[in-house]
């Protein structure tokens, strides 16, 4: 048994609420079809159309602009598939416009959609970004042709935690008269977001990365955004995502925003406090070290760090053998052995890119945890590097 249970995976989903287990546990006997007209179905329409009022009020949307769905990628293929579908080329919004352009750092549900795409004959183009993961902006101008419909940059990277200035972002796009979408699923409920004054046509967001439930987004389409239902077959949503509303995650989702409006300002802080001390101390206490990631346009609770000479999935396995839960990258991807995309995007080189470990803290990290981890740390990485013949030469050679 362990001593401790330290959970530093917070990027890849969160612990329910309580507030959020009480809304579950409160809602549960609400089980009626949304669409359904007697008393059973109206209670439950009553108590989904609260919750969207409320998540819309949290991103400053109007309620029938959130369209809820299964995921953040079911809410980024939304977007991304709507370039393939009649009615939306047809728009005249988008006429003669048949081309994507998205950064080279977004999730694997847009990279992936995208190739999906291009086989299909969708011109897809990317744009580069710093060595912090900051887009060029000089880059996407000129790669901002007349042809280019869609353009789609994720707010707050899952990986190194770098927060795009998605405003000056969208002026660009919409000054080339193309359509833009952020997928903000690790943005939403972390930091401050605001679509009107973002002014997004599209943008993706999820409640499990914020202490909800696990299967249930949003997607906020811009009121007279061009739009074509990714999901067909039913009057749900208005018409714009088939399929039963799960309003049991629904409502759940909502409560997590309602925590998020009262915790959100003040975890801030706390996470950045305690993010930045475990920062000094890896920088202080463990030679050969990288910190990927803007260092100051970042989520609060995420570090990103590469241990030169270990690989990040023997870091990752002695850790777990402590009790701490870290990751080596989306957990979409952790299935790969390949190096990170995002970090192969910065250009830190393939051997710092397999030495990369995640801690995305959360509500419940706390001091104790960080010495925990402070503690156990340096030993592991020693431990790891020692099972490194070439590291090990290195070394002696200085």
């Amino acid at each position: 048994m362990f001593k401790r249970r330290i959970y530093l995976d917070n990027n890849a989903t969160t612990p329910l609420h309580p507030d959020v287990k009480k809304s579950l546990t409160d809602t549960m006997k609400v089980f009626g079809n949304v669409s359904s007209m007697h008393s059973f179905g109206r209670e439950a329409k009553a108590q989904l159309e609260n919750a969207r009022s409320r998540i819309a009020s949290f991103i400053n949307a109007n309620s029938d602009e959130i369209i809820f769905v299964g995921s953040g990628s079911e809410a980024n293929n939304t977007v991304l598939n709507m370039v393939s579908c009649c009615s939306y080329m047809c728009s005249n919004k988008c006429k003669d416009r048949h081309q994507i352009l998205i950064s080279e750092i977004e999730h694997p549900c847009i990279l992936e959609t995208s190739k999906c795409l291009a086989e299909k004959g969708i011109s897809v183009s990317y744009v580069s970004v710093d060595k912090y993961g900051k887009i060029d902006m000089g880059q996407l101008k000129k790669r901002l042709s007349e042809g280019i419909m869609l353009v789609s940059v994720m707010m707050a990277n899952n990986e190194i935690g770098t927060i795009q200035d998605i405003k000056e972002i969208s002026r660009i796009v919409h000054d080339k008269g193309a359509l833009f979408h952020t997928d903000a699923v690790q943005a939403v409920g972390k930091i401050f977001v605001d679509v009107k004054g973002l002014d997004a046509d599209f943008l993706s967001f999820s409640a499990h990365k914020i202490y909800g439930p696990k299967g249930v987004g949003a997607l906020y389409v811009k009121s007279g955004s061009p739009f074509c239902p990714f999901i067909r077959g039913g009057h749900q949503e208005q018409g714009r995502r088939a399929g039963t509303e799960n309003t049991l995650g629904i409502v759940g989702m909502a409560a997590a925003i309602d925590a998020r409006k009262r915790e959100m300002a003040p975890e801030a802080e706390r996470l950045k406090r305690m993010r930045e001390r475990l920062r000094n101390f890896i920088k202080d206490n463990i030679p050969d070290v990288t910190f990927n990631g803007h260092p100051d346009d970042s989520l609060p609770g995420t570090l990103n760090v590469s241990f030169k000479g270990a690989e990040g999935e023997a870091i990752l396995l002695y850790l777990d053998l402590e009790g701490i839960a870290v990751s080596t990258g989306s957990a979409c991807a952790s299935g790969s052995l390949d190096p990170s995309h995002v970090l192969l995007a910065i250009k830190i080189g393939h051997e710092n890119a397999h030495g990369a470990i995640r801690f995305s803290l959360g509500r419940e990290t706390t001091d104790n945890d960080i010495d925990y981890v402070i503690d156990k740390l340096p030993l592991v990485v020693e431990k790891v590097r020692g099972m490194s013949s070439a590291y090990s030469k290195r070394q002696v050679k200085q």
